[in-house]
C-alpha cells in the first residue's frame, strides 16, 4: 500500500479558516480518538521514565493542536510532584484560540504561533511532536525531524500513525459509524493514506541524522521514534 500525498490538497483542519462549530468539533474528536485509541497511552508510557517526582523539565510541543498533549503532561507531572513548563506551537490561529479556551487551568503552558519547521532558538529537556509528520512531504518530514533533534538537549519523541491496510479500514469504519462529522472524516480518511509505514518512518529518521533511537510499533495503528540519555 504506497503512500499518497498530494501537497495541494492539505487536510480540512490545515486551512486557513475562523474558529467554526466545525472546527471545534473536529478537535474534540481528535481529542477523543487520542484518548481512546492510543495516543495518550503511548505518550504516558514515555512521561513515566522521562518525568520522575522532583524533577523540572522545560519542554517543547510542535504541532500541538488543541492543546491535549500539553494538558496531559501537566496533569502527569502535578500528579507525580515534578515541575514542568511546556511550549506549545501551532501555525493555525484559530486552533491556538481553541486550545487557549480549554488550557485556561493550565498557566504552565504557553501557546505560540509558529511554523514547526524553523520555530524558535534555545533547548529544551523534551520536544515532542504528535501525530504531525503525515501531515508533510518526505523532505519536510526529515526537516521537522532534524528539528526536533536541534531544540532538545536529552529527550525527543515523534508519535504519529502508522499506514496498513488494517489501519485503512478501522479508520474508515470510525469514520462511517462514529466520527461522522464531514471534516473529521475527510481529514481521518487522508491521514490514513498519508501516514508513512513502519520501515518509511525508520528511514525518514535516519535521513534526518538520528543515531541511536528508538522505534517502536504502538496499539491502534501507532508508532514512535524517540532519542533519550543512555541508561534510561
Amino acid at each position: 500500500m504506497k503512500r499518497q500525498f498530494d501537497p495541494a490538497e492539505p487536510e480540512l483542519m490545515d486551512r486557513p479558516q475562523p474558529v467554526t462549530p466545525e472546527l471545534v468539533s473536529d478537535l474534540r474528536n481528535i481529542r477523543q480518538l487520542n484518548r481512546y485509541f492510543g495516543s495518550y497511552a503511548l505518550i504516558e508510557d514515555f512521561l513515566r521514565r522521562w518525568i520522575l517526582p522532583g524533577t523540572k523539565r522545560r519542554i517543547l510541543d510542535l504541532a500541538t493542536g488543541s492543546g491535549d498533549i500539553p494538558r496531559l503532561i501537566v496533569d502527569y507531572a502535578r500528579d507525580v510532584g515534578a515541575t514542568v513548563t511546556v511550549d506549545a506551537v501551532d501555525q493555525q490561529i484559530a486552533t491556538l484560540q481553541i486550545a487557549r479556551d480549554l488550557s485556561a487551568g493550565y498557566p504552565e503552558v504557553n501557546f505560540l504561533e509558529g511554523d514547526v519547521l524553523s520555530f524558535g532558538e534555545g533547548d529544551y529537556d523534551l520536544v515532542l511532536c504528535s501525530l504531525a509528520l503525515h501531515h508533510f512531504d518526505e523532505t519536510d518530514a526529515v526537516r521537522l525531524l532534524v528539528r526536533c533533534r536541534e531544540r532538545s538537549s536529552q529527550f525527543v519523541l515523534v508519535s504519529d500513525l502508522r499506514r496498513g491496510f488494517l489501519a485503512t479500514v478501522g479508520v474508515y469504519l470510525l469514520t462511517a459509524l462514529i466520527f461522522r462529522d464531514p471534516m473529521t472524516r475527510t481529514d481521518a480518511r487522508l491521514s490514513a493514506a498519508r501516514a508513512f509505514s513502519f520501515r518509511e518512518f525508520r528511514l525518514l529518521a535516519e535521513r534526518a541524522g538520528w543515531t541511536n533511537f528508538g522505534h517502536r510499533k504502538f496499539r491502534y495503528a501507532r508508532q514512535a521514534i524517540w532519542v533519550e540519555p543512555e541508561g534510561i
